[in-house]
């Protein structure tokens, strides 16, 4: 008497196996895996394919634009729209669906990338442009002391900004550190929760209502008339700290919490391990964060109108007497409307966002210096 095996209730039937089948337009081809008549591959074009796509549109559209009078912003614009649709096509023909939407996606997020960076580079070219003319050693040399429409520079402006900026950098750096180290690796239960709240409703505050707020307390200490750059750098660090705390709290947060367990597995305390586990692996990340805020306050100028004025002399005492800031200079020579005045007020912006920069890259070296290295030591 024969037996047979009941099937068994819930199993899936196997899959068919994949068969090997050549295209007979091209014999010398590899073949091409197919399951119940649905080739698993399909063709692929070359990555440079949308590039090309890109070149072969402009060169189009270009010439057709040309001869029919079209000017530079239509001409790219319908460059776009011909680039997303053609290389759609051609990709939704050649290598299916899927491709096809794949590479319409990557074309519209080359294009937003494009649209953003039109602003930027529009904005650098047209400071570098405007401040070329007055900008060189000169102007970064000099001051505002007995000048005329052929000299003058912002040496007194650097200096201030400098020092300003510094002084609310040591005032923020620290607080914004330990508030979110606090928010982070403590459990503050209502306290962090208030200490949050409080953050979000610093970071939208206004400037001038920052500049303000230094402006009372030290009138209330100090007396009135008192203006000096300990005061700006009071307002900047009110600010500042907001932003640094939001960043660093941030970073922190992405520190996976395999690396603490391991730690305090070795014995090893949290503080310590805070600072040389926590805080060392979220470096990068806690100096962006620290250049992000400083970015943010280097070019205010509404609070230091209030706080520290306006002066032609260099003044490097940051607790007596007036001092000058390029945002401030700027906006003062630019108001005058002279053509002197102007090629300052740009030569100015330029110098501003060539310290920024420079500041970006140094922080950036102290990342990679201070980032921990892979593999064993």
């Amino acid at each position: 008497m024969s037996t047979s095996t009941p099937p068994v209730r819930g199993r899936r039937p196997s899959a068919p196996e994949p068969v090997l089948r050549v295209d007979p337009a091209d014999p010398l081809a590899d073949p091409v895996p197919v399951v119940d008549g649905v080739p698993l591959t399909s063709q692929r074009l070359p990555e440079w394919f949308v590039w090309a796509a890109l070149g072969a549109s402009f060169v189009v559209v270009g010439g057709a634009g040309l001869a029919a009078g079209l000017g530079a912003p239509a001409i790219l614009v319908l460059t776009a729209l011909v680039w997303v649709v053609s290389a759609t096509a051609v990709s939704w023909v050649k290598e299916g669906e899927r491709w096809g939407r794949n590479t319409a996606l990557t074309v519209l997020v080359y294009l937003a990338f494009a649209l953003v960076m039109v602003p930027l580079v529009s904005l650098v070219w047209m400071v570098v442009v405007g401040g070329a003319q007055r900008f060189g050693p000169d102007f970064l040399l000099t001051n505002m002391r007995g000048a005329d429409d052929t000299n003058g520079g912002v040496y007194h402006g650097i200096i201030g900004t400098l020092e300003i900026t510094g002084i609310a950098t040591l005032i923020s750096v620290p607080l914004g550190l330990f508030t979110a180290i606090f928010l982070v690796e403590y459990d503050g239960g209502w306290v962090a929760r208030a200490v949050t709240f409080l953050v979000d409703v610093m970071t939208g505050i206004p400037s001038i209502v920052a500049g303000l707020f230094a402006y009372t307390l030290f009138l209330m200490i100090m007396g009135p008339r008192y203006q000096a750059g300990i005061i700006g750098a009071v307002a900047l660090s009110v600010l500042m700290t907001p932003v640094v705390i939001r960043g660093v709290e941030e970073m922190l947060r992405l520190v996976p919490n395999e690396l603490r367990e391991a730690s305090y597995a070795l014995g090893v305390p949290k503080w310590l391990t805070i600072v040389k586990v926590v805080l060392r692996t979220a470096v990068a990340g806690i100096t962006t964060s620290i250049m992000i805020a400083i970015a943010r306050v280097i070019g205010e100028t509404a609070p230091l109108l209030i706080t520290v004025g306006l002066t032609v002399r260099t003044n490097v005492n940051p607790v007596e007497g007036s001092m000058a800031t390029l945002p401030v200079l700027v906006y003062d020579q630019y108001s005058r409307g002279e053509t002197a005045a102007m090629e300052r007020a740009w030569a100015g912006a330029l110098t501003l966002i060539v310290i920024v920069m420079v500041l970006n890259l140094l922080a950036r070296l102290v990342s990679v210096y201070l980032s921990p290295k892979g593999g064993r030591r």
